[in-house]
């Protein structure tokens, strides 16, 4: 009796059958950092940062007439500066070299005339070393007056302020009293000394041919 072998399947038939069952994935363990996704983006998120942009934005912008009113007031003590270097400082360092030192020194007995001639000697050094740090500075003060970008250097603003506090409380303190005595023993020293002066601020007048 011959006996019954089972039928082979047909691989077609596995192939169906095992296209046809799930297929299991194992798990990402934990610690493998995968991000995790993230939700799409939506029209109402767009808008939202948009207007977070805006609302930044708008909180600097609201300091702009501050910082107008800075940039005014910066021009304007730039250009003060420059008026005053040029129409009071140095030609009030002329005036001294050309009247009010000579004058003195002339008028000073033999006992003061050592002790003038240094007090002026170092009064036109300070007139020197305040005009040299002014010829660092005049370039970026001018520019700051222009309204132009420029970056005037503190340090040296800082340094010719006290270079000038200290040249006018010397001047002040000691040089100008001796001064006062000397000429005052002389009226006409001294006349002579106001007149020339005067006559050096005095606009000169061109007259008719």
């Amino acid at each position: 009796m011959r006996s019954l072998q089972p039928e082979p399947v047909a691989p077609s038939q596995l192939e169906r059958t095992s296209a046809n069952e799930p297929t299991l994935t194992p798990p990402q363990a934990a610690d493998s950092g995968a991000a995790l996704e993230m939700p799409a983006e939506t029209p109402l998120t767009s808008f939202t940062r948009c207007h977070l942009g805006i609302v930044t934005q708008l909180e600097g912008t609201a300091r702009l007439p501050e910082l107008v009113d800075a940039a005014n007031h910066a021009r304007q003590v730039a250009q003060s500066t420059l008026e005053l270097f040029r129409t009071a400082i140095l030609p009030h360092h002329a005036e001294e070299e050309a009247e009010l030192f000579p004058a003195v020194l002339q008028s000073a007995n033999a006992n003061e005339r050592k002790a003038v001639r240094g007090m002026i000697e170092r009064l036109v050094a300070e007139h020197r070393e305040v005009e040299g740090l002014w010829k660092r500075l005049e370039p970026s003060v001018r520019a700051a007056a222009r309204g132009n970008r420029a970056e005037v250097d503190a340090e040296i603003m800082e340094e010719l302020v006290r270079a000038f506090l200290r040249h006018a409380r010397y001047e002040e303190t000691v040089f100008l009293p001796l001064a006062e005595r000397i000429l005052g023993r002389n009226g006409n020293h001294m006349a002579a000394l106001g007149l020339a002066l005067h006559l050096r601020n005095v606009p000169q007048v061109v007259g008719y041919i």
